[in-house]
């Protein structure tokens, strides 16, 4: 249906209606089948529809229909809009879920609360189309069916895509915060294990503390012996 005029059957009607072109002609123009114009022509098809003109909606011309009209072989061509229209996009809602996966619903929302729980809520209610209410009450536990939920992949139930599934993780993983972690003993710089060679034992084991001096360095032979004479030995 490429390059198919709007509303291709009242197209026709009005064709068939209002001008002389061959049911081919009309049948190749608006995308039908000659034997369905046929069957307009003679009342058996699109009875009640109401016919479109093309000329006013800018489709075709007065000219290419006369062309059309004077030359049977002649393949009509679709006028293109002078005006072009901006295409509307449409803002993103919330996920569609079949009826028959809505019941898998809650086992995909405990799958990424208990494996991704760095997803906030607005992401995991796009993955699988849910609402704030249910994914609070599975997440305390209150949800009526808390016991009976399994959790379970939603790409493979089919609730969201793998891709969408991956975007969001990593949308959430640069969103979170970096964790330092803390490696132990670090290895010690380069700059100071290439410094200059030790030359000297000092270089090596560091300056020695002054050795104390003992009474020994200072010995008085005199004031010892002469301390012996009041000793009383017990004669």
């Amino acid at each position: 249906m490429t390059n198919a005029p709007l509303m291709p059957k009242a197209t026709a009607v009005w064709l068939v209606e209002n001008t002389s072109l061959t049911f081919d002609q009309i049948a190749e123009f608006c995308k039908l089948h000659p034997l369905e114009v046929k069957g307009i022509a003679d009342g058996e098809v699109a009875a009640g529809i109401r016919g479109h003109d093309p000329i006013t909606s800018g489709q075709l011309t007065r000219e290419e229909i006369a062309r059309g009209e004077r030359d049977s072989r002649h393949h009509l061509k679709l006028s293109v809009s002078k005006v072009v229209v901006p295409e509307v996009k449409k803002a993103r809602g919330p996920r569609y879920t079949p009826l028959s996966r809505r019941q898998d619903r809650p086992n995909a929302i405990l799958w990424l609360v208990r494996n991704h729980p760095e997803l906030k809520d607005a992401q995991i209610m796009r993955l699988v189309g849910t609402t704030k209410a249910t994914l609070k009450a599975i997440r305390e536990r209150t949800h009526w069916n808390s016991a009976a939920l399994t959790p379970m992949d939603p790409v493979t139930l089919g609730l969201c895509s793998q891709i969408d599934l991956d975007f969001e993780v990593n949308r959430a993983a640069k969103d979170r915060p970096a964790v330092m972690e803390d490696h132990g003993q670090m290895l010690v710089p380069a700059a100071v294990t290439t410094q200059r060679e030790p030359a000297t034992h000092e270089d090596v084991f560091g300056k020695s503390a002054p050795r104390p001096v003992e009474e020994e360095d200072n010995f008085d032979a005199d004031r010892v012996f002469g301390r012996l004479k009041d000793v009383d030995f017990g004669e």
